[in-house]
């Protein structure tokens, strides 16, 4: 369906260094201008974000360090973009929670003001997620083909147990392997898999204060066990430690820990890094 559009709007997408909207920079902005009339300007831009692009970055977009190293600094462009991006609204996908405000602290960055409190900014992330409902009901719905309110009365523990065992037996049935035409959205009855598939982040802890990493070595080189598969590193999710792996801020750091088990936060985050404490002291 065409936009109805009083103003022009910019659809566009953001890769970046990481998800720290204070440290991580910009790599590739990509857009389409639409104006009212119908008619649409495409842009494209790679960015030197200044620094070293993570591998796990690399491996996700596939843009390298070499690709980048030529391009301009945000600094270079931004001029140009304001001018562009001028009277425009915005539209992304779970850009309201990061591509815009990453996109602002860029152009505060190099002394532009970019105002978009005076833009309507278009989520289409957020407007799928409420449109379609990811609560208990719908997905009953949507796997038995039934409302829910018929069959149990909500918000009842007993009665939304019944429910989530027939919505997980509808989807090992609905993605059972020849119900599918893509691979990657076959699922076997297997609990492993099913535990896997079921991981939303890489959390150590429930809090996700600390979570799972690669580990590299000193040359950004992902290691493998002896069975191929990369080995992987506790690291702290958030504070000055950030992405430093979580044994060897121990070991030069030891008063954060105490720091950690006074402070705020949950006794399972606390049980998590007094057991990593204790696997590196028996080291």
């Amino acid at each position: 369906m065409k936009l109805n559009l009083t103003k022009p709007l910019i659809v566009f997408d953001l890769e970046t260094t990481g998800l720290d909207l204070v440290k991580d920079r910009i790599i590739q902005i990509s857009y389409i201008k639409v104006m009212p009339d119908g008619s649409e300007e495409r842009g494209n831009h790679f960015i030197n974000p200044g620094r070293t692009i993570p591998q796990e970055v690399v491996a996700i977009t596939g843009i390298t360090n070499e690709q980048v190293k030529d391009a301009p600094l945000f600094k270079d462009i931004a001029a140009k973009l304001c001018e562009k991006f001028k009277g425009c609204d915005f539209a992304g996908f779970n850009s309201n929670h990061f591509d815009i405000p990453l996109l602002a602290e860029e152009f505060l960055r190099v002394g532009i003001d970019f105002d978009f409190s005076r833009c309507r900014l278009i989520d289409a992330q957020t407007i799928f997620h409420k449109m379609e409902r990811r609560n208990l009901a719908a997905a009953y719905k949507f796997y038995t083909g039934r409302k829910m309110e018929e069959d149990f009365q909500a918000h009842l523990a007993d009665q939304d147990t019944e429910a989530t065992y027939l919505v997980l037996q509808g989807q090992l049935d609905k993605y059972a392997p020849g119900m599918q035409e893509e691979a990657d959205r076959v699922l076997h009855n297997d609990m492993d898999e099913l535990a896997e598939m079921s991981k939303m982040n890489n959390n150590v802890d429930f809090a996700g204060r600390i979570v799972w990493k690669e580990k590299t070595d000193t040359h950004g080189k992902q290691l493998t066990g002896k069975d191929g598969k990369p080995l992987m590193e506790e690291v702290f999710n958030f504070g000055k430690y950030k992405g430093h792996a979580v044994a060897d801020v121990l070991r030069r750091d030891p008063g954060y820990y105490n720091w950690m088990l006074s402070g705020d936060f949950t006794y399972n985050t606390k049980q998590v890094l007094t057991r990593i404490r204790l696997r590196e002291a028996q080291k």
